[in-house]
């Protein structure tokens, strides 16, 4: 189908009255975030809820809001804390901008979640998209909305060729949703729209006789479901070595492992790992560098940890060794000896919780 597509003012108030009626019937009212919904408890759901399921969200969630119910808690919170409350979540330059935010309407504005959408977009994290649920889910404003699951709900509904991330696919499926939300009950409208692509309309196995625009779908009349969102053109995910060297301190007393914490920015970023060489020779100078003297090592078995955009290889190595005199270590705020059997309350990168695991029993 060309774009633009052409809609009727007709059809278009027929699909959102089909829409809002599904989700009074049948559309999920009882999540965490729904409950008491303001501008901060949505924002933090629907930061969450990106790249997560909603059932592996909820725990985190009320962890989160319990330890930070207001804004004003999350920006003086320590960035540790709020890092280790994301710790599982991943991707978790969501909780550094979550941080961030916090901070700027702090500051901004007087600890409140600002409520002209232009002002939500320019917060750290915050699209378009992210924004207008934002402020229609829990303010009742008007605006359009355009995750994932609504994507594809729309896709399908009008055979919008073209995969996620190609601008004229993304700017067809805008069209759409501004053509389609209703400006009365636009809060039902997006939250059904997100739950139809969650529930029903779903990646694989879409339950079409659930579907309230079932017979109006094009994908559905074409049995072309599966054709809708075309898949993005695969490319090679590279793949990176690394080696991780984890200093050990072991006796009676204690049994504690070195970590740092990782810069703000890139892969890990504000996150508490351990530390990183390129090849096995190098381990001399970096226990030369921290102050410590190798008494014996341990290579364990190789591990891979797959991002979004490419393959890492961990090569883990325990080195057990002393504190010399002119140690540094203690240093605030970039390493820390980690008590295996009490631990620390930071944010840990996923390769690192793997490994703490495996140390206790090594």
């Amino acid at each position: 189908m060309n774009n633009p597509i052409a809609i009727s003012a007709k059809s278009a108030e027929k699909f959102g009255q089909q829409v809002v009626s599904w989700y009074h019937l049948q559309g999920r009212k009882h999540l965490p975030w729904q409950q008491d919904k303001t501008p901060y408890r949505v924002w933090i759901s629907e930061i969450m809820l990106q790249q997560t399921q909603v059932a592996t969200v909820i725990p985190y969630y009320q962890r989160f809001m319990e330890s930070f119910p207001t804004i004003t808690d999350l920006a003086n919170a320590d960035e540790d804390v709020v890092l280790h409350h994301w710790t599982g979540l991943g991707y978790y330059a969501r909780a550094r901008n979550l941080h961030k935010s916090a901070k700027i309407m702090l500051n901004d504005f007087a600890g409140n979640f600002p409520t002209e959408i232009e002002q939500v977009i320019a917060l750290p994290g915050i699209g378009r998209s992210t924004a207008g649920a934002i402020l229609s889910l829990s303010l009742k404003q008007y605006h359009p909305i355009l995750d994932g699951n609504v994507k594809r709900v729309l896709a399908r509904s009008y055979l919008v060729e073209g995969y996620n991330g190609l601008s004229k696919f993304d700017k067809a499926l805008w069209q759409l949703s501004e053509t389609l939300t209703p400006a009365i009950e636009t809060d039902s409208f997006n939250q059904a729209m997100m739950d139809l692509g969650a529930t029903v309309c779903t990646r694989s196995k879409p339950n079409c006789e659930l579907c309230p625009v079932e017979q109006s779908c094009l994908a559905k009349a074409g049995e072309q479901q599966m054709n809708f969102p075309q898949k993005k053109p695969k490319k090679k995910i590279p793949e990176k070595q690394t080696i991780m060297v984890i200093p050990r301190l072991r006796n009676e007393r204690c049994d504690k492992v070195l970590m740092e914490k990782r810069p703000p920015a890139g892969i890990w970023g504000g996150l508490w790992c351990f530390h990183e060489i390129d090849e096995l020779s190098e381990i001399d100078d970096l226990m030369t560098n921290l102050s410590l003297k190798a008494l014996d090592s341990q290579t364990l078995t190789e591990f891979r940890h797959t991002f979004s955009h490419f393959h890492l290889d961990i090569t883990p190595v325990i080195v057990d060794c002393q504190q010399l005199d002119n140690s540094k270590i203690n240093e605030p705020n970039q390493q820390k000896w980690y008590d295996l059997h009490q631990g620390l309350s930071v944010g840990l990168a996923a390769s690192t919780q793997k490994l703490l695991t495996l140390l206790k029993d090594c």
